[in-house]
Order: C-alpha cells, then structure tokens, then sequence
C-alpha cells in the first residue's frame, strides 16, 4: 500500500467518525463535547478495537487492518454501501461482493426508525447482527448500552448466551424463537452462503452449540415473522409484546418493533419501563 493510499485510509476514518451523529450510535444525548462525531475510543468499542488501534488507523502507523475490521467499522461508523466499498479499497482489500452480509442501515430504515418514536425497536443484518438498538429495547431484553449492543449478534446471544431464557411465546417458550432464529438464518445462506463472514458464523455456531447444530440440520428454511413473546423481566416482571418484523425493499436488513396493546397490563409495564428508562439516562461529558 502506497504513503497516498495509508493516508486516505486514515482521513476517511477521520471524517466518517467526525461526521456521525453520537444519538445515531446510541450514545446519551446532552452535555458538551469537545470534538465532533464519535470519540475514538466510542468508535473502538463499537468496532470491537482498542482505541489506540483507531490511532494508528487514522495516523496511517497501522497499514495492514483486517477484511473483518474493515467490516466492523463500516458497520460501527453507519456508512452506505459505497462508503463501505471506498473504504475496503483504502484498506487494500476487495470490496464485499453482491452475496454479503449489507453492514448498512439503508436510507429507508433510517426514515421509518426516526418516525417510530415510544417503543422497543432494533434494525439487524441478515445474519442478526445488531445494527442499531435505541434505549428501550435494550432495557427490555436486557442488554447493555445501544453503543455497547450494536455489533453483537442475535444469533449467538441466544444459543451461546441463553438469551432465550428471558423469552416465552405461546407455542413452546423459547424454542419457537430458536427454531425462527435458524429457519430464517437458513434462509439467508441462499444468498449469503458466499459470504466468509456468514460461514465462519454459521461453523462458529454449529461448533459452540448442539442445539443450534441440530436445528441447522434440520433444514427448515423461513423468513422471520411476527411474533408474541413474553418477557421475563426483572424489574416490571413479565410483558407480552407484539414483536413485528419490517422488511426494507432492496437491502437485507430488518427492523424489529415491539408493542403491547393500548390500555392493558402490559401497556402499563412498557410505560413504567419508559419511565424507568428516562430516569436512568445519564448525558454524555
């Protein structure tokens, strides 16, 4: 890689973590920040790197950045499809082709995530990674904060994890979700099965967990769906939700919205949780 090429890497980095929004990374609003966009070591937990390896990307002292990393932080900073393929390039790395998992969240899952305001919402990849998380969702299904979520993997979280521990549905508790988890992961490997990132997740998986090892065997292939699912939670105890699944035309990702019916139980539990989730906001210095 020429001296143009370590400095174009380091300036691109430079401006698309200068250029996002924190709130779009699902940093807390409000307080003073002395630099603009995302701080280094915000961008490094995002992308799964230390923040003196982003040091050393932007001043062009590290040359030789992994495809995977290249990936993650595509994903991290939010950038479109040929952001992503620009920033490969400057990385020296082929660009992903046409069967790979997309690391963006398009313009229109964008539009609608802006104008569904109230409730539990995540947008994910096609292989469940978590692309964006906002606060109440992350408080509902236990996770850390939306900058520490967004990265992890649905998939994994549930068979690796026993993040379905905290979900029931009417069919069968968790298993329903397990096998809808796999059918639609299933699904996806038509189109991605190409793709080195998808088959070392798949392999990792099967490897790491009987359970989704057998249910990958068995060949079930759907798309995911609406789903009821109840909620073990700790502190407003257990929530049913509708869980919906929205499908952006032309892109692989997916957005999940969670709702309860108005003026119920459960309704009343979202709001307490609502409430729960304002209090405890903390601004970001």
């Amino acid at each position: 890689m020429s001296s143009s090429e370590i400095q174009t890497l380091g300036s691109l980095l430079r401006t698309w973590r200068e250029r996002m929004d924190p709130k779009d990374a699902g940093m807390a609003a409000g307080g003073r920040r002395r630099a603009k966009g995302l701080r280094r070591e915000e961008l490094a937990a995002l992308a799964g790197v230390s923040a003196d390896y982003i040091v050393r990307l932007e001043q062009g002292r590290f040359r030789t950045p992994s495809a995977q990393v290249v990936t993650a932080l595509a994903r991290a900073l939010r950038l479109s499809d040929s952001e992503t393929e620009l920033l490969f390039r400057a990385a020296n790395h082929l660009p992903p082709g046409p069967g790979t998992v997309s690391v963006e969240v398009p313009d229109a899952a964008r539009r609608i995530v802006s104008r569904i305001t109230g409730q539990p919402l995540a947008v994910f990849t096609a292989d469940w990674t978590l692309l964006y998380a906002n606060r109440l969702l992350c408080a509902l299904f236990d996770l850390p904060s939306p900058a520490e979520a967004v990265g992890s993997n649905l998939v994994e979280r549930t068979f690796i994890e026993g993040a379905s521990s905290l979900i029931a549905t009417p069919h069968g508790g968790g298993e329903v979700f397990e096998r809808a988890l796999v059918a639609d992961l299933r699904l996806s490997a038509s189109d991605l099965g190409d793709d080195p990132a998808f088959q070392t997740l798949v392999a990792s998986l099967r490897a790491r967990s009987p359970r989704f090892a057998a249910l990958w065997d068995e060949g079930s292939a759907a798309p995911h769906s609406a789903m009821v699912k109840t909620v073990h939670h700790p502190v407003v105890g257990d929530l049913t939700i509708d869980c919906d699944t929205l499908m952006v035309t032309g892109s692989n990702v997916r957005i999940i919205v969670c709702s309860a019916p108005p003026g119920g139980p459960d309704a009343e539990k979202l709001d307490a949780l609502r409430a729960l989730v304002a209090e405890t906001a903390v601004p970001a210095a």
